[in-house]
C-alpha cells in the first residue's frame, strides 16, 4: 500500500477457538510496535461487520464455523505479525499441561466431567463450552452427582428444560444456562464481584443484577451467603422457574442465609405467581427486585437494597459517587439536542435505567428519540466475547453516537468484578475525554459497578473515568436519574435538552 502499510485476510475453514481466547490472541496482536489493526474472529454476521467496518474485506465463502484472522501493519512489522498470530493461536490451542514435569507415573488428564468429578471433592461443575454442545457434558456432570452452572449461552431451550427437570430428579440445580454469575460457599464463578459472606442470599435471574446488589450491599458493609445465577430463561412461560424454585428452596434451608433477594428481568405472569406463593410458603422473608416490572415490586434495584438493610437492621448509607470538577469558566454549556443515548454491558442493569429514566421523564423513551442498547444481549455476543471482557464494539459505539448531533447525553455502565475486563478505564476514559473535548454539549454518565475489593480497582476505576470528565455513581438508578435530570422535558424540535452538568454536577 502507497503508505507504508500492508493488510491481510485470511479464512481457516473450521478452525475453532473461543471468543475469549481470539480476543486475547488480537489484543496481543494490536499491541506489537507497527501493527495498526489486528482481529482474530468466528465469521459470524456480526464479526464480518466489525471487519468490515475495519476496512478489511472478508471472503463471501467464510461461514459462522471459520476462523478469519486479518491485520493490517507497516512494511517492517508485517511478517513478524503473520509469525506471532500463528505461534498465539498454536499457543491457545495447545496450553502447556499444568505438571509439565509428566513422567512414566504422571496421571492422564480427565477427559470427561464424571472422571474429573471422581479425583476429586467437589458439588458443582462450571461449564463454559459453545451452547449448542453443553448439552452432554451437562448431562454427564448430573450423572456425576455434581450440581451444575452453565456459563454458555445459546443452549436449546427444549436442553434447558430436559437438563432441569433431570437435576430436580435427582435433588441437584442446574444453575442457567447463560448464568453469568454466582457465589457458592463464598467462591465466585464467572462474573462475580469480590465482597464478604454474610446474610443475604440472593436467586438470580440476572446476572448484572445480582453484582448489581452484591455491589450495594458491600458499600453497605454487608455480604451475601450464596448468590444463585438460574438463567435468564428460567422464569420464562416454557422453564416454569425450575431453578429458581430449587434455588429459593436451598437458601431456605441455609442457616447463614437470613434474607433472600429475588432478581430478574419481569418473569412471566403465570410464574411470577407460582414464585410468590413458593417465597410465602419459606421461613426466610423474600424480597423481590425486577427491574422494569412495573407492578408494585422493586423495580429500582438500589430501593430492593435498602430495603434489605433495613430489614437486616442495617443503616443504608450514602451511595457512592464521583463527580467532575466544574469547567474552569464555570459555564455548564447547554445542547440543542435532547437525545440520550445508553450503551450498557448489562441487560438488567439497561432495563432498569430505561424504566428509571422513562419515569423521571415521564416519557416513552423510544417514541422521544432516545435508546439504551444492551451489547451484551445474545445478539452482540455470538462468536465474540462478552462486552465486559471485549469492549470493542460498545467503544466503536461511543464515538459513533457522540459524533452524532443528536445526542447530548450519554449513559454506560461499567461492570468490575473477577472475569471482567481488568482496567476498563484505560481504554474507555480516552475515549470519554476525547468525546467531551470535541463536543462542548455533550454530557458522560457512567454507573460503576464494583465492590471495594474487586481486582480492577473500584476507586481507581472512578478517579480515571471521572478525570475523564464523566459523572460516576455506583448506583445504576442514581445515574440513570442523574442523566434524566440533564435532559430537559420538551418536544425534541430545539429546546435546550442536555447540560454538561456532569462536569460540575452535586
Amino acid at each position: 500500500m502507497s503508505d507504508g502499510l500492508r493488510s491481510w485476510v485470511e479464512v481457516r475453514p473450521g478452525a475453532y477457538h473461543d471468543s475469549v481466547t481470539l480476543m486475547r490472541v488480537s489484543r496481543r496482536l494490536t499491541e506489537r510496535a507497527g501493527v495498526t489493526d489486528a482481529m482474530a474472529a468466528m465469521a459470524t454476521g456480526l464479526n464480518r461487520e466489525v471487519l468490515e467496518r475495519m476496512g478489511f474485506e472478508v471472503p463471501a465463502e467464510a461461514g459462522p464455523g471459520d476462523l478469519v484472522v486479518a491485520i493490517r501493519a507497516e512494511d517492517t512489522a508485517f511478517d513478524g505479525a503473520r509469525h506471532a498470530l500463528d505461534g498465539l493461536l498454536h499457543e491457545a490451542a495447545h496450553p502447556a499441561p499444568a505438571d509439565a514435569a509428566g513422567g512414566l507415573g504422571a496421571t492422564a488428564p480427565a477427559r470427561t466431567t464424571a472422571t474429573a468429578a471422581a479425583r476429586v471433592e467437589a458439588s458443582i461443575a462450571l461449564l463454559s463450552v459453545p451452547g449448542p454442545q453443553v448439552f452432554p457434558e451437562a448431562m454427564d456432570a448430573l450423572d456425576a452427582g455434581l450440581n451444575v452452572m452453565i456459563f454458555s449461552d445459546n443452549v436449546p431451550l427444549d436442553q434447558e428444560i430436559a437438563l432441569k427437570e433431570t437435576a430436580a430428579r435427582r435433588g441437584l440445580i442446574v444453575l442457567g444456562p447463560d448464568c453469568g454469575t454466582a457465589v457458592v460457599g463464598g467462591a465466585g464463578l464467572g462474573f462475580a464481584n469480590a465482597v464478604e459472606p454474610g446474610p443475604v442470599g440472593m436467586v438470580a435471574a440476572s446476572g448484572t443484577g445480582a453484582q448489581q446488589l452484591m455491589c450495594l450491599l458491600d458499600a453497605a458493609g454487608v455480604g451475601v451467603s450464596h448468590v444463585l445465577g438460574v438463567g435468564g430463561r428460567d422464569l420464562s412461560r416454557q422453564v416454569s422457574g425450575r431453578s429458581a424454585l430449587a434455588a429459593l428452596a436451598a437458601l431456605d434451608a441455609d442457616p447463614a442465609t437470613e434474607v433472600i433477594l429475588m432478581v430478574s428481568k419481569p418473569p412471566a405472569p403465570k410464574v411470577a405467581d407460582l414464585i410468590r406463593e413458593a417465597a410465602r410458603r419459606l421461613d426466610t422473608p423474600v424480597i423481590f427486585a425486577l427491574p422494569g416490572a412495573g407492578d408494585g415490586e422493586h423495580g429500582d434495584l438500589t430501593r430492593a437494597a435498602e430495603e434489605t438493610l433495613e430489614r437486616l437492621g442495617r443503616p443504608v448509607p450514602q451511595w457512592p459517587s464521583w463527580l467532575a470538577p466544574a469547567p474552569e469558566d464555570g459555564i455548564a454549556r447547554g445542547s440543542t439536542t435532547p437525545g440520550l443515548r445508553g450503551l450498557f454491558a448489562g441487560g438488567t442493569l439497561r432495563d432498569e435505567a430505561e424504566a428509571v429514566i422513562g419515569d423521571a421523564l415521564g416519557w416513552d423513551l423510544a417514541a422521544h428519540g432516545h435508546s439504551l442498547v444492551d451489547f451484551g444481549d445474545d445478539a452482540y455476543t455470538r462468536g465474540r466475547a462478552h462486552p465486559m471482557i471485549d469492549p470493542t464494539l460498545r467503544l466503536a459505539a461511543l464515538a459513533e453516537r457522540a459524533a452524532d448531533p443528536s445526542c447530548g447525553v450519554l449513559l454506560l455502565d461499567v461492570v468490575l468484578g473477577y472475569g471482567a475486563e481488568p482496567d476498563p478505564a484505560a481504554a474507555l476514559a480516552p475515549a470519554i475525554e476525547k468525546a467531551l473535548r470535541d463536543r462542548d454539549d455533550l454530557a458522560v454518565v457512567v454507573s460503576l459497578c464494583g465492590s471495594r475489593a474487586d481486582p480492577q480497582g473500584r476507586e481507581q476505576q472512578a478517579d480515571a473515568l471521572c478525570r475523564a470528565g464523566a459523572a460516576i455513581f455506583l448506583s445504576n438508578a442514581a445515574a440513570a436519574r442523574h442523566a434524566a435530570s440533564l435532559v430537559r422535558p420538551g418536544d425534541g424540535d430545539g429546546e435546550p435538552a442536555a447540560r454538561n452538568a456532569s462536569r460540575g454536577a452535586t
